[in-house]
């Protein structure tokens, strides 16, 4: 049976927030009809978080999470985690360092690109890397985005010596996780990922890109089911 007392910790992508990738979905609503708590906490830069001006601040995104939990990280409390794009890398962070804490994780919008080497990640071609920073450079100026401090985030961690992760990080991570990703994502394949994981499982919706997932039934019912957090309707 479930923990039900365990909550489940939520973190977005770049340029974004907690309400527009999972409230506005309604993420949160089901989770809730699925006798969980939902925790949201924006990544520094976004949403209601901090926005310091030091670079050096967002090359660790991972600790103002864990800072934030609503109890002591010491205490043998878990928490299962749902994180979409730089949320779901931060959530890999935090698997990392506190493999105790974490009890499962969903992986949205994430694959190769956490692992290959940026030649492998060239191959995509330069249309598609054009597309993409299109698409983020609008999310950048949407709602109350601040796009300097956006640009200083995402160099920040272009910068990090851990930018991709090592087999040896990942083979760490003793979380089951679920690996929920477009076959249109930029991002993929996931098996790069998938592979380095002790257990892991994927989820392939077909036709979905990676700006459109958190929206995608396939990828709530996915995390849903793999959370035991299913609304019992």
């Amino acid at each position: 049976m479930p923990d039900q007392t365990v909550p489940v910790l939520f973190l977005h992508g770049f340029a974004t927030s907690t309400q527009r990738t999972w409230r506005d979905p309604g993420w949160f609503d089901l989770i809730s009809e699925g006798g969980r708590r939902a925790i949201g906490i924006d990544l520094l830069g976004h949403g209601n978080a901090d926005r310091p001006a030091d670079p050096e601040a967002y090359a660790d995104l991972a600790t103002p999470v864990v800072d934030q939990l609503p109890f002591d990280i010491d205490s043998g409390r878990q928490i299962d985690i749902v994180g979409y794009s730089l949320g779901a890398r931060t959530a890999l962070d935090i698997a990392i360092r506190h493999p105790r804490l974490v009890r499962r994780l969903v992986l949205g919008g994430v694959g190769r690109n956490l692992v290959a080497s940026s030649a492998d990640n060239d191959n995509d071609g330069a249309t598609n890397r054009d597309a993409v920073s299109y698409r983020f450079d609008a999310l950048m100026t949407s709602d109350d985005n601040d796009p300097e401090i956006l640009r200083t985030l995402a160099d920040a961690q272009q910068q990090r010596r851990d930018r991709y992760l090592s087999s040896e990080q990942l083979a760490s991570v003793t979380a089951p996780c679920l690996l929920v990703i477009g076959d249109e994502d930029f991002a993929g394949p996931p098996e790069p990922l998938a592979d380095l994981l002790p257990d892991a499982r994927i989820t392939l919706l077909n036709g979905v890109d990676h700006f459109n997932l958190p929206k995608q039934f396939g990828f709530i019912d996915a995390a849903l089911e793999f959370l035991d957090a299913v609304p019992k309707w």
